[in-house]
């Protein structure tokens, strides 16, 4: 019995692997948005492209460690109440506040920031009330493309000029955020539509 409780505080512990790695998630954040924001307003200088590539490496570091928890916390059994909430936290506040500061850096559209936003809050809502009647609603397959589509877009957006200085045609980027749009629409439906059954 007191093995079995052991167990379970260490499962429900905050300072687990996968925990630290969310929370290490938000806090990079931070030097993300001074280093995307503070270029664009020369607070480091002249060269506005740096900035944005140390900003890109930063979201593509937090990116991963989003991927890592994740399978470190279903392989060995590190799943808490913690993670569960900030997890998902993580990652909307990591995507919202790139898409917002690219919209600052006019590089993608405020319309569609607003519908990928909106999506969120509305499958969160959703969830909650799911939770409220003890119904857990999984990912699904274009929840997971949605999200794959999402950070390339930002990854790409956030270094554009760049990869048009070395010969990239800018409609790749605009193809690649049209795409995560429709995915955003598309997963939205599927999950509303699999799961009708909550709001009944």
């Amino acid at each position: 019995m007191s093995e079995d409780k052991n167990m379970d505080s260490k499962n429900n512990s905050i300072l687990n692997v996968p925990n630290v790695l969310t929370i290490i998630r938000v806090i990079l954040i931070i030097p993300f948005t001074i280093l995307l924001i503070g270029g664009q307003k020369g607070l480091f200088g002249p060269n506005l492209l740096y900035p944005d590539v140390v900003a890109d490496l930063i979201f593509i570091v937090a990116s991963l460690t989003d991927l890592l928890d994740g399978m470190i916390a279903r392989r060995y059994g590190l799943v808490t109440t913690f993670g569960k909430f900030m997890d998902p936290l993580a990652d909307k506040l990591l995507v919202c506040t790139a898409m917002i500061a690219l919209i600052e850096m006019k590089r993608i559209p405020a319309w569609i920031v607003i519908i990928i936003i909106a999506r969120e809050f509305i499958i969160s809502g959703f969830r909650l009330i799911a939770a409220e009647r003890g119904t857990v609603i999984a990912a699904s397959y274009w929840g997971k493309f949605k999200t794959t589509f999402q950070m390339i877009m930002i990854i790409l957006m956030i270094v554009e000029p760049i990869l048009v200085l070395l010969g990239m045609p800018v409609i790749v980027v605009d193809v690649i955020m049209y795409i995560a749009l429709i995915l955003t629409v598309i997963s939205l439906i599927d999950y509303l539509y699999k799961n009708r059954g909550v709001l009944k």
